[in-house]
C-alpha cells in the first residue's frame, strides 16, 4: 500500500496545528487526521468520534506500528512543507 497524496490544512490553535487527508493507492482516502503539538513534539491523531460515554473511538487507524510510523512521518513532512508555503492547502 502506498500513500499517493496528502493534503494538509493548517490551524493555529494551542495544540491542534492542522488536519490531514491521506490518499492510499489513488483509491482510498482517510480524512480528518489531526496534527497535534504534544508535550514532546508533534504527532498524528487518527480520525475519531465521541461516544455516548464521553470517550473517543478511532474511526480508521493503522493495524500495526510500522504503518502508523510511515503515516506519521509522511504527514508531518507534508505539514512542515505546508508551513513554508503562503497558501493553506498542500499536496504531497
Amino acid at each position: 500500500m502506498e500513500i499517493t497524496e496528502i493534503r494538509v490544512t493548517l490551524r493555529d490553535e494551542e495544540r491542534l496545528k492542522g488536519f490531514a487527508n491521506v490518499t492510499f493507492d489513488n483509491s482510498f482516502v482517510v480524512r480528518g487526521m489531526k496534527i497535534i503539538q504534544g508535550n514532546t513534539g508533534y504527532f498524528v491523531a487518527m480520525p475519531s468520534r465521541k461516544r455516548s460515554n464521553g470517550t473517543h473511538q478511532d474511526i480508521a487507524h493503522p493495524v500495526n506500528s510500522e504503518m502508523r510510523k510511515i503515516i506519521e512521518e509522511m504527514v508531518l513532512e507534508a505539514y512542515e512543507k505546508e508551513l513554508k508555503v503562503p497558501s493553506n492547502s498542500s499536496t504531497f
